[in-house]
């Protein structure tokens, strides 16, 4: 009775008073203490740190499909001739960004242009993936839905102070990560305010040496009919740009091949 006690005693100092001892813990292995008690030592359960990961990757806004992206997992055989040569470059250059940032944070990011379906998110997903297990601060942003999200700060609740905070909040949170990441920076609705707000974010990083992976179907004069000269030419400041080309669309690749087996 006094270990039972002493037990119970333990878990409600750790914070652990909703889980019983009839309760099944969620972890096996040190019952939901966080710790592996081994003779006079003590060292900190997996799952802890699995815990610990899993918030990286909630606040990061991984998606469970873009949390499976990994280097080794991308194919060169989707690509063909000189398709295949230009994947591979990109590929590399994937690589070389992420060694490159954890010895210098101060490397430039990457702007990744090219075709539809030619794995440009899946490389930004790889990236991100591989910093996150590093410990780097990642944020993955769809750049349409960041809009949206900027927007509806704008228009939320009533004018003035309410709608400013969620607005400066929102934008500080991309401002300031580690490394941010834009995916499919493309021939959206933009607005005067949304590109104001897009210039004030790129030229925040830029002036902090804050590296930034982008992706768009886009190619460069295109970004400047869209987003204007001054955030190109930031763009152009803080990346370097690989292209993707691909005969036919990933996607319909894999789709094609899932249908066959």
């Amino acid at each position: 009775m006094d270990i039972l006690n002493s037990l119970q005693k333990l878990l409600r100092n750790k914070g652990q008073e909703q889980y019983s001892l009839k309760e099944k813990p969620r972890c096996l292995i040190c019952c939901d203490r966080g710790v592996i008690i081994e003779g006079e030592k003590a060292r900190i359960c997996p799952c802890v740190k699995q815990q610990y990961l899993e918030r990286r990757y909630a606040y990061a806004n991984i998606t469970p499909e873009i949390s499976s992206y990994t280097f080794e997992g991308f194919s060169l055989d989707y690509y063909q001739g000189e398709h295949r040569e230009r994947a591979a470059r990109v590929l590399q250059g994937a690589r070389q960004f992420v060694q490159d940032y954890l010895r210098n944070k101060k490397t430039p990011g990457l702007l990744l242009t090219g075709d539809v379906g030619s794995g440009k998110t899946y490389l930004a997903g790889a990236i991100a993936n591989y910093l996150l297990q590093k410990g780097v601060q990642v944020l993955f942003l769809v750049v349409p839905d960041f809009l949206d999200e900027l927007r509806s700060t704008y228009h939320r609740g009533t004018p003035g102070e309410a709608a400013e905070i969620d607005d400066v909040a929102l934008l500080n949170g991309a401002r300031r990560v580690e490394v941010l990441i834009l995916d499919d920076l493309g021939a959206h609705n933009y607005t005067s305010w949304t590109c104001n707000k897009l210039y004030s974010l790129f030229n925040y990083r830029l002036n902090y040496q804050l590296p930034v992976i982008i992706t768009t179907n886009l190619d460069l004069s295109e970004i400047e009919k869209y987003l204007g000269k001054r955030t190109t030419s930031r763009i152009v400041q803080m990346c370097n740009v690989y292209r993707l080309t691909v005969e036919d669309d990933i996607r319909y690749q894999k789709s094609r091949e899932k249908r066959k087996n």
